[in-house]
């Protein structure tokens, strides 16, 4: 039985999870309001949302889980220990390690994109090596080979900006506000992905890495076109996320499919807060060459269970965390292709 704890950027995670993968309490608290005015996560305000929330919701995932006497019951803390905002990682890690010292439990440091990779496993999800991994948040676009649990190659990875941060950027300019992930999807079932010719990304590249740094700016400059116009309405907002989104999400499956062809593997697991968007899931629906395997839509984005989950894997298979580790924000995930 472990206890998770997330708290990488700005929701703050606590979870009980079984050896199974049975998630038997999640409670997360976020507090979006308090950096909508910036368009993005502000390190310094999500690092006090974590000290204020972290105790009452450890507390709440414990009482939900039926747990009475956590040092008794609890056998394993997993948190996670980066990637992520360095003061975010902090509040997470320390109160991980006091409970871990009070309790007489031991400790794992969970990287957080492992952890996206174990949420298609919790609640009876299955997946098993090997397998291409893609995680799509945003922070990250990164492709890895799954060769065996804790044996991860790096494919490929952005040369830029995260799928989830252009969603974002994508909303936040066409006036949708923050985060603009599920805004623009929304407004994309509304319009004609045809509408604009946006860039290809990567364009006669060959390569297995992502780009998104130029779509993004593409969408900017056209909407400030139609802007000036007086153009920018209702309905070419619609087509101008549908015609963004299209692009983004055809850039992830164009580099799925090329990898699953130079790898031989077909089962492909996404994971991360992208893959709950509505258009990649219909994508990848219609690839029936691959196996497809997506976690659940309430574990897409940030969660404390499949940081357990990992941690409950790494601990099994003999990985050990001294208590004297420390939080990483740019903690790697395997190794590089070669």
């Amino acid at each position: 039985m472990a206890l998770g704890i997330e708290s990488s950027c700005d929701d703050t995670s606590a979870a009980v999870v079984d050896e199974e993968g049975l998630v038997l309490s999640l409670c997360s608290s976020s507090n979006p309001s308090s950096h909508a005015p910036f368009g993005g996560v502000i390190p310094e305000f999500a690092a006090r949302d974590h000290l204020s929330a972290i105790e009452p919701c450890v507390r709440s995932a414990l009482e939900r889980a039926s747990i009475l006497n956590p040092e008794r019951e609890i056998d394993l803390i997993c948190v996670t220990a980066g990637p992520g905002l360095m003061g975010c990682l902090l509040v997470g890690v320390m109160f991980a390690k006091a409970l871990a010292q009070a309790w007489g439990k031991p400790v794992m440091a969970v990287n957080h994109l492992e952890g996206h990779v174990f949420s298609a496993m919790l609640d009876g999800g299955r997946a098993s090596p090997p397998l291409l991994a893609l995680v799509a948040s945003g922070g990250h676009t990164e492709l890895y080979h799954v060769v065996s649990w804790g044996h991860y190659v790096l494919l490929g990875r952005t040369r830029d900006d995260a799928v989830g941060e252009a969603f974002d950027k994508v909303g936040k300019t066409l006036g949708l506000g923050f985060p603009g992930g599920p805004a623009v999807d929304a407004m994309a079932q509304r319009g004609n992905p045809l509408a604009f010719d946006l860039p290809i990304p990567l364009k006669g590249d060959e390569g297995l890495d992502f780009s998104y740094s130029g779509l993004k700016t593409a969408v900017a400059l056209k909407a400030r076109e139609l802007r000036e116009r007086g153009a920018l309405d209702e309905r070419s907002v619609s087509d101008l996320c549908a015609s963004f989104q299209e692009r983004a999400i055809s850039h992830l499956v164009d580099r799925l499919l090329r990898a699953s062809v130079r790898t031989g593997v077909r089962r492909v697991l996404v994971c991360g807060g992208v893959a709950a968007n509505s258009s990649l899931r219909r994508a990848l629906s219609g690839l029936g060459q691959l196996e497809v395997i997506l976690p659940p839509l309430k574990y897409c984005s940030d969660n404390a269970a499949m940081v357990a989950l990992a941690g409950i894997n790494a601990y099994m298979r003999g990985e050990r965390s001294p208590i004297s580790f420390a939080p990483d924000p740019s903690a790697l995930l395997g190794v590089a292709r070669r």
